[in-house]
């Protein structure tokens, strides 16, 4: 899919915000979504989601970047507290041929792990209840 393509709302990211298909919810509020990435490439792996119709980042209104990234940073923070990670990656792809593969934006958080390789991009489903735990360790950080 090219940079400028039109939004699709059936993208899953888009039903996981309409309540259609399930996720392990980590928070949210009025303008983002975050969830445990079900194919996480790292222990902890979020995703932020804003919650308006955008194909990528180029999409999203310039008064919602803000809130975005200052969502971003809140759980990044809360997943440090939370999961004690050595690094914290912070990524947004934009575009195919850039890596992205649901085309609505989003903003991944990965926790890394000295000694510990990264898993595929889109790699093995992770177990719900795992993920579950984990975003319930997240979130408790997020209400300190």
């Amino acid at each position: 899919m090219t940079l400028h393509a039109p939004y699709d709302d059936q993208n899953i990211f888009a039903k996981i915000l309409r309540g259609e298909m399930p996720c392990a919810k980590v928070y949210e509020d009025g303008g983002t979504l975050v969830i445990m990435d079900a194919f996480p490439q790292s222990k902890g792996h979020c995703l932020v989601i804003p919650r308006g119709p955008s194909v990528n980042l180029l999409g999203v209104r310039p008064k919602d970047i803000g809130r975005l990234f200052g969502t971003v940073q809140r759980v990044a923070q809360a997943v440090d507290a939370a999961l004690k990670p050595d690094g914290i990656v912070v990524t947004q792809f934009n575009g195919a041929p850039a890596g992205q593969t649901v085309f609505h934006t989003h903003v991944h958080i990965i926790p890394r792990y000295d000694g510990m390789a990264l898993g595929a991009h889109g790699g093995d489903m992770a177990d719900m209840n795992e993920l579950q735990t984990l975003a319930q360790q997240i979130r408790n950080e997020l209400e300190t």
